[in-house]
């Protein structure tokens, strides 16, 4: 049997990635004693009042078609919450609700990008990047970070990379897999080569709402990118929702019209009453999300904090998210083995960062998305098993 030319775009090195989690949540469900940090998919419940709203509506009969582009009231609360946050003047025509954040990436891209075109994504990226941008028939082209252990983005290597088919950035901010906000020089760059040479930016901002500590300032505030940014944003990780499946895009009023087609052959709408629950996460966004940053801000410290006593790692802290990057080459061991032995010797599932591109090769990441018992459970079998090999 024949298949599309395409789907050889959406599988390789990204996709085994995940090989490790799935075999740690097997055999979690055989009842195995292991921790899983190897997924941002929080352990605590979405807040209650969230999923009475859902529920309220299911009960009301909320089971109908919607309008494909979103229901008005939750357009019109995201527009609002991003006009705070970056001062533009938003409305309800520049939101499209789409089901999480990937099905905003994947959007974007199909209405951006042709084939031979290519996008500049900075390292490290996000597992699903390379594929989504791949399905449209465009290349993703890497600019690799700064070589001082930061992961800053390099200005300079981002720009090096911009050939006569760039169309395209894509990016994290704040990041995954390194927890880095951008700050507003380098988002500064990043405009400046956006608009020397005529490119979108697709900035994904799932993780805008989890910043520990100052503020977080969107790349489509600066001058002249309103209009040549597409912002993506989710509920998934700010207020616990990951299985709820709803995020939304803005951009520009022409770019929604086009998503908005195409959602009409593909997704076809949300159902109303997930929307009934997305219109309160965004009614009590700030009462919600302040806890949720504090959560995340003690899990680091009682995960990481013991693995400064291994003389073969070195922890690289968040300033945001639920995610930090170890350094185990150290240890000699590639991540992808340190990984799997830790696995097999203490029952920790961690991910193997160099899926996210070679600026992380030798490193792993993990998750802060257990209790903090079972974190500093963790950290002390990460601990041990690095102090086996040094030993």
């Amino acid at each position: 049997m024949r298949f599309a030319a395409r789907v050889d775009q959406l599988g390789g090195g990204s996709v085994r990635a995940w090989d490790i989690h799935n075999a740690g949540k097997e055999a979690l469900a055989r009842g195995q004693n292991v921790i899983v940090l190897s997924v941002g998919d929080p352990d605590f419940a979405t807040p209650q009042a969230i999923s009475d709203a859902a529920i309220s509506a299911l009960k009301n009969g909320d089971t109908h078609y919607t309008t494909v582009a979103g229901k008005h009231d939750l357009r019109k609360a995201i527009a609002a919450h991003q006009s705070r946050r970056t001062g533009l003047a938003l409305h309800e025509d520049h939101v499209l609700i789409v089901a999480g954040a990937q099905n905003g990436l994947f959007s974007a891209a199909q209405c951006l990008f042709n084939p031979g075109d290519e996008v500049i994504v900075p390292e490290p990226a996000y597992l699903t990047y390379e594929a989504t941008i791949g399905a449209t028939g465009a290349r993703m082209v890497r600019a690799s970070a700064k070589r001082d252990g930061s992961f800053r983005p390099d200005l300079a290597a981002l720009e090096a990379a911009v050939t006569s088919r760039t169309r395209g950035i894509m990016m994290a901010n704040p990041g995954n897999p390194t927890g880095i906000v951008l700050n507003h020089a380098e988002l500064e760059g990043i405009a400046a080569i956006a608009k020397k040479y005529d490119l979108w930016v697709i900035s994904d901002e799932v993780y805008a709402e989890l910043v520990f500590d100052g503020s977080f300032k969107s790349i489509a505030s600066i001058e002249g990118m309103a209009e040549r940014t597409v912002t993506i944003g989710s509920l998934s990780k700010s207020h616990a929702m990951t299985g709820w499946r709803i995020g939304w895009m803005i951009a520009p009023e022409a770019l929604i019209t086009h998503a908005d087609h195409l959602a009409l052959c593909s997704l076809y709408g949300l159902p109303g009453f997930i929307q009934n629950g997305a219109i309160q996460a965004i009614a009590d966004l700030e009462h919600i999300t302040p806890q949720m940053r504090d959560i995340y801000r003690a899990r680091c410290g009682v995960l990481c904090d013991p693995l400064k006593a291994a003389n073969n790692l070195k922890v690289l802290y968040p300033v945001s998210g639920m995610f930090a990057l170890i350094d185990v080459r150290g240890t000699g061991l590639s991540a992808h083995d340190f990984a799997w032995g830790l696995f097999k010797a203490e029952g920790v599932s961690v991910l193997d960062a160099s899926a996210f591109g070679p600026a992380a090769d030798g490193y792993i990441r993990v998750a802060f998305t257990v209790s903090e018992d079972a974190l500093a459970d963790a950290a002390q079998r990460i601990l041990r098993y690095a102090r086996s090999l040094s030993a």
